[in-house]
């Protein structure tokens, strides 16, 4: 595990760290790897130590195996773990990248890879998963497949997820870690987190420079 090292800058970021309940209590986020912010642009935090991109292979929407270091290399990647019948946090956040995707001109929205890897794949099957993502964007990347692997993949990038489990009203609840890592078309590393609050508004402003790998 990474040594911690927080700048003040970067606290608000570490702070989303904490798994989003989507109707549960939050978990403990003991085995993730730490975050170490060097400094803060609007709502994304720089990391001064970039993720490593995983080797991670799962399923996508049409049944067929999906590298994440092969399909996205030297792309501007967007990553998001979280699942489709969370009520609000997962939405709002897929529909706020989907806006500001659209402000982007048509050539950099070819470009930029934009990436939903499912945190409850027993429910979110290629097709539940399709139907959903293609109402947020049609271009949009749904993965799904075995827990233990995206488990792993999401605490390679400081997120912290949970299997999702049977709340005492019957509701199934799967507990994730709300942030976006933003992955550098020249490095292929994580350099940018959004937290949770991250608007519609935030994510227009940065992609321009995201989609050159720049900071915001």
């Amino acid at each position: 595990m990474r040594t911690t090292r927080v700048t003040v800058a970067a606290l608000a970021a570490v702070a989303a760290l904490t798994l989003t309940a989507c109707g549960g209590e939050p978990a403990k986020t003991d085995a993730v790897t730490q975050i170490t912010g060097q400094s803060k642009a609007g709502t994304a935090t720089v990391l001064d130590r970039p993720f490593d991109k995983p080797e991670l292979v799962l399923t996508d929407t049409t049944g067929n195996p999906w590298s994440l270091r092969e399909q996205t290399k030297g792309k501007p990647t967007l990553i998001y773990f979280g699942y489709t019948n969370c009520p609000d946090v997962c939405p709002l956040t897929m529909s706020n990248i989907a806006v500001a995707k659209k402000a982007l001109p048509k050539a950099d929205q070819d470009k930029l890879q934009v990436v939903f890897v499912t945190t409850d794949p027993e429910r979110d099957t290629p097709d539940s998963l399709g139907a959903w993502l293609k109402a947020q964007d049609p271009s949009f990347t749904g993965l799904t497949g075995d827990f233990a692997t995206i488990q792993a993949a999401a605490r390679k990038l400081g997120i912290g997820i949970e299997a999702a489990k049977k709340e005492a009203d019957g509701s199934v609840v799967s507990m994730h870690g709300a942030q976006v890592i933003a992955f550098s078309p020249k490095t292929d590393e994580g350099y940018l987190l959004y937290g949770e609050g991250s608007t519609v508004d935030d994510y227009t402003k940065d992609l321009p420079k995201i989609i050159k790998g720049e900071n915001p």
